[in-house]
């Protein structure tokens, strides 16, 4: 097991580890880990540059809202590392893919590096948009330490049609936190272990506690793939379907497929309202007031439990794997939102970019992250950070479903084309659980159809 950054920090009485600005003293480890600029210093392995020459230098990085607190921790780290100062831009999470690639595709080549849904890779590569990392990954492998990403995990956020265009950053899987003490005052003394015991159990709440603002549980279902379509993914994962066949073909009237999206208006039937307007800033807003009893979240929530000022479920949660479904039972992940870092196609600053996202990908700033306080919005990357000292001691149960992750879990398709596919389901989940859609099968054979079309 490496051995985290954050392993070095003093840790305190209660789960406050770190806070962002006491992680400074993790410099002199990441510097090592990214290869140093002192005496013995072989610099950059496969572009043969010492990294001393970056300093003074600008980089221009891209990223979504949810990460802003960790787009801050490594401005201000790499800053102290390589003397470089990089310039953020924070843009909302259904919007990063589009405006990457209309900067590059304009020709105003603004951004230098970005870290996009993995989804959209495939159009991005199609697109010329991002640059082909896999020479560069294999030159410099005793680094990057690729054996280390979370196998489940490294394969979707950056292979595709067998080269490599992106590094893992943040894991984002989904898994089922509670309320303790909702589910004790109707003496409910386990979590729901199958999706149909969820909707029982979430009717129940709903249905005793209605008039006094808490339901039985958040379902995300705002119209974007990686709210509503999360959702749907949570429950396809959890009946034993794909998005895909083994011959890469779309799966989406498969039993388990209708199974998904039934379970999902049923879930919406009984949750906070109003599902459809509810994203992860709604949802989460719910969830810290104390308002629902269930939530499916990424597993960061868990550490915004614990140290958000605004929340009132302090040591009154638990966490457990998604519930499973139909003749599934065996838990599975469902990795509904990861972001991987790239390099922008246009950049003449391909060494600087290369050095950062080797930087912001590594075991040390992955751990730190996941600790960070203020919480930094990062899952595990790497079987390294998920195993580390701090995140164990900090956030057991965290580290346990999260677990899950290391094999068997659902991704979403990441070929060209991938990204209009999501939009696609998407529409048709957002009719259905308006009751527009028709039934579940119907709007899936909708699916189904477009989704031979575009992804062949």
């Amino acid at each position: 097991m490496a051995t985290p950054a954050t392993s070095q920090l003093p840790s305190g009485p209660t789960r406050r580890a770190v806070t962002l600005a006491g992680l400074g003293g993790i410099g002199a480890l990441l510097l090592a880990a990214c290869g140093g600029t002192g005496a013995g210093s072989s610099g950059d392995a496969a572009l043969d540059v010492d990294p001393a020459s970056f300093k003074g230098q600008k980089l221009s990085a891209l990223l979504i809202t949810s990460h802003q607190g960790a787009a801050d921790w490594l401005k201000a780290e790499y800053k102290k590392l390589r003397g470089v100062d990089v310039d953020l831009t924070i843009v909302p999470y259904d919007e990063i893919g589009s405006t990457l690639q209309l900067d590059q595709q304009s020709g105003a080549n603004k951004f230098d590096v970005a870290a996009p849904w993995y989804v959209s890779l495939g159009d991005l590569a199609d697109a010329g948009a991002i640059k082909d990392l896999t020479s560069w990954i294999d030159a410099d492998k005793a680094q990057i330490k690729p054996e280390d990403f979370i196998p489940s995990i490294y394969d979707p956020y950056s292979l595709i049609d067998g080269k490599r265009y992106g590094l893992p950053f943040d894991g984002d899987t989904h898994v089922l936190f509670y309320n303790k003490t909702i589910l004790k005052r109707h003496g409910i003394t386990t979590p729901p272990a199958t999706w149909d015991e969820y909707v029982a159990i979430s009717k129940k709440i709903t249905d005793a506690e209605e008039d006094k603002g808490v339901y039985g549980n958040a379902v995300f279902g705002q119209k974007s793939p990686l709210i509503l379509g999360a959702s749907y993914a949570n429950r396809l994962a959890g009946f034993g379907g794909s998005f895909l066949d083994e011959s890469g073909k779309p799966a989406l009237t498969s039993a388990a497929a209708v199974a998904a999206a039934e379970n999902l208006v049923a879930s919406v039937a009984t949750a906070f309202p109003t599902a459809a307007e509810t994203d992860f800033g709604v949802g989460n807003g719910a969830w810290f007031r104390g308002k629902v009893a269930f939530i499916e979240n990424w597993t960061d929530l868990g550490v915004g439990s614990q140290l958000n000022a605004d929340s009132t479920v302090k040591d009154q949660w638990g966490v457990v794997t998604l519930p499973v479904g139909g003749s599934n039972t065996t838990p599975r992940a469902s990795l509904v939102a990861g972001f991987s870092w790239v390099i922008a196609g246009g950049t003449e600053k391909e060494a600087l970019a290369r050095d950062f996202i080797r930087f912001a990908t590594n075991t040390e700033t992955n751990s730190a992250l996941l600790v960070s306080d203020p919480p930094s919005g990062i899952d595990p990357n790497r079987k390294s950070s998920l195993e580390s000292a701090a995140y164990t001691k900090q956030y057991p149960e965290l580290q346990k479903v999260n677990t899950t992750t290391l094999s068997g879990a659902l991704a979403w398709p990441q070929v060209k084309g991938a990204t209009r596919a999501a939009e696609v389901l998407t529409d048709e989940l957002a009719k259905l659980i308006a009751g527009q859609g028709g039934t579940a099968a119907e709007a899936l054979g909708r699916v189904q159809s477009e989704w031979e079309k575009i992804l062949g």
